[in-house]
């Protein structure tokens, strides 16, 4: 269910996206997948390697061809074929930040033309002193030095570097952007830096992020609320907090039991879970997607679904007599 005091910014309805053009050479690699992101939220999409979050995101972005389904950024369908007009509008409020700073940059281009060259692609500005006053800002903007704009990327760290991508995203002046595991490249000590940055970004713009990852410690930090895909297919969503506290499917618990603890002697004590596909029987009883508590849904069975209210009554209990 959708909260009615909160606008929909965007919409995705059993998406469909297949590789291989040959039946026997096919690939699902999205299958049946549907969520919400608010305006002004952070929506954090983990899983595993290969498990078609980033795909997700490129089909937002209409950088790969959706072969079924819908989405829809602001009650308008952006998938398949649309006007010139709309594409043109899409570039500019849907921008993406991807996950290797060193391999979406050009290493021969300056700065100041890669920060560009969404302007220059949909022509938003007046002359070229209006487009080098923009290039600062946006510089500005991520804590770079205007003077930055001579270099070229080989000359930055791996944090500078993608503070650079996050310049030339933000020169469209965009509303919604899809964060590509912005991070999993940098160091330790810049990633902090690099999520404070883009928290800070989003107070003072107004921005909606959907934000890619395999790391839960990160996501917890930075989200609203919280879906967890597996093989192309999302297993559980919900609030952040609530999706850490109460786990039901079995794949977001041995997620959640490999996040690694800062005490060496808890680490050591830890019980670690394995998922296993064939702990499900959806043979007789196939699963279906199920919103189990208010605003938490799970992929689950008849029997499944029994097992996770109790789950949740038992914790219910705990927690009061905690």
């Amino acid at each position: 269910m959708k909260d009615p005091n909160k606008e929909v910014i965007l919409e995705v309805k059993n998406l469909r996206v297949e590789f291989g053009k040959k039946r026997k050479d096919k690939f699902v690699a999205v299958d049946d997948v549907s969520f919400h992101i608010y305006k002004g939220e952070t929506f954090g999409l983990v899983g595993e390697s290969g498990s078609g979050k980033t795909t997700i995101g490129r089909a937002i972005c209409r950088l790969v061809e959706t072969a079924g389904g819908d989405i829809l950024f602001k009650g308008q369908r952006i998938n398949g074929k649309i006007s010139k007009e709309l594409d043109k509008e899409l570039t500019r409020k849907i921008q993406m930040i991807f996950q290797d700073p060193m391999a979406s940059l050009n290493e021969r281009a300056k700065v100041d033309y890669i920060v560009s060259e969404g302007l220059y692609n949909i022509k938003n500005y007046k002359d070229e002193e209006d487009r080098k006053t923009k290039v600062e800002k946006a510089l500005l903007d991520v804590g770079l030095l205007p003077e930055f704009a001579s270099r070229f990327p080989h000359e930055f760290s791996g944090g500078q570097r993608q503070r650079i991508g996050i310049a030339r995203a933000l020169i469209m002046e965009p509303e919604f952007i899809i964060a590509d595991e912005p991070i999993s490249a940098l160091d330790v000590s810049i990633r902090a830096q690099v999520l404070n940055l883009l928290s800070k970004l989003q107070r003072e713009k107004g921005l909606t992020y959907l934000f890619i990852a395999h790391d839960l410690s990160v996501v917890r930090f930075i989200t609203d609320r919280l879906a967890v895909i597996h093989k192309g297919k999302i297993v559980e969503l919900a609030e952040t907090e609530k999706l850490f506290n109460n786990p039901l499917h079995p794949y977001t618990r041995a997620l959640l039991s490999a996040i690694p603890i800062p005490d060496p002697i808890l680490e050591k004590q830890k019980l670690l879970e394995v998922y296993d596909p064939s702990c499900h029987n959806y043979e007789k009883d196939p699963p279906r997607w199920v919103e189990i508590e208010p605003e938490h849904f799970v992929l689950a069975n008849d029997e499944e679904i029994e097992e996770y209210k109790k789950r949740l009554e038992k914790g219910k209990v705990e927690g009061l007599n905690g």
